[in-house]
């Protein structure tokens, strides 16, 4: 594994190699679709990118858990999570690779 993780000015350059936007264009434009990925899922909605996945928020409700290390009972308020199911696509073409790299 390379341990290199992506981000966001990485994304803004691949966009500005690709389409031979200006790189603060390039910038937008990746900044605006986050924008509109993260208002959806606060929204509720799913966010579905074909070939990719699917980004979706769960609700979980409140429970009774345990500190691991004293043992001590403690709430644990209801939430939500954000949830991700990658697309069989996704998947084929992470398996692929790895069992290149073997």
């Amino acid at each position: 594994m390379t341990g290199k993780t992506v981000t966001r000015a990485d994304l803004s350059e691949s966009v500005y190699n690709a389409l031979g936007l200006s790189r603060n264009e390039s910038a937008q434009l990746v900044e605006s679709v986050l924008e509109h990925i993260s208002v959806a899922l606060t929204d509720g909605e799913k966010v579905k990118i074909s070939s990719f996945g699917t980004f979706s928020v769960r609700e979980k409700k409140g429970r009774v858990g345990r500190n691991p290390k004293t043992g001590e009972e403690a709430a644990i308020d209801p939430r939500r999570v954000l949830v991700f199911r990658p697309s069989h696509v996704l998947k084929d073409l992470i398996n692929e690779n790895a069992s290149n790299r073997a």
